[in-house]
């Protein structure tokens, strides 16, 4: 017998915008699933061959690829960060709005203009997208890569600038910054392992069920 299809679905915001997507999709997993005190990863659904695990946003996308989970929801910035060759993102999901932008003090923002940028030093977790942002504009651009707590990065003078994800602006008004120039729109996209796609018979069902439950 085959064993589980597993859906690797982030942890935070999206896990909560996921819960009735998943519901028209029929995958109704055990309660404990959207517990988010709970510490357990893998979860059951009602059907015994799909199963869930609940992993960070950024872990979806390399659990997919590397064939440790068949599908998985996860964020356009991670796909244009990483540009798996291994992934197909079928379906966008129509979840976790936001975007990927650049934020300074709001002081210096009041006489800065990005049309005269030549060189950037930003602190990021996503150098990528960034250097191919500022490339594309003949910018020069410097990253410094973090994992968190990016805010803090121009408040003690680690870098000037930020590139992170923005959605309602507060955690960057509650630390002194603005938003002055957006890189793209995010939102979250249902992505497969090709291989699986080509082996696993309950892949294409679930992709389509996951489009059907978009268009509902």
């Amino acid at each position: 017998m085959a064993p589980p299809l597993i859906i690797a679905v982030p942890k935070g915001r999206i896990l909560a915008e996921a819960q009735p997507l998943l519901a028209r999709a029929g995958i109704r997993p055990e309660p404990a699933f959207f517990d988010e005190n709970s510490r357990a990863l893998r979860f059951a659904t009602d059907d015994p061959d799909i199963e869930l695990i609940r992993v960070r946003a950024f872990d979806v996308a390399t659990f997919v690829a590397h064939g440790a989970a068949q599908l998985g929801i996860v964020g356009s910035d991670v796909l244009a960060e990483f540009a798996y060759s291994e992934l197909y993102a079928p379906v966008d999901l129509g979840i976790g709005h936001c975007r990927l932008a650049v934020a300074e003090p709001a002081a210096m923002a009041e006489t800065d203009d990005p049309r005269g940028w030549s060189h950037v030093r930003v602190a990021t977790k996503y150098p990528h997208v960034t250097q191919a942002h500022f490339a594309a504009r003949g910018v020069q651009a410097e990253c410094v890569k973090l994992n968190g707590a990016m805010e803090l990065a121009p408040l003690l003078g680690l870098a000037p600038r930020i590139v992170d994800l923005v959605s309602s602006g507060r955690t960057l008004k509650e630390n002194g910054l603005v938003e002055v120039e957006r890189i793209m729109d995010v939102t979250s996209r249902l992505v497969v392992n090709r291989a699986a796609m080509k082996t696993r018979a309950g892949v294409v069902p679930l992709v389509e069920a996951f489009r059907s439950a978009v268009a509902a």
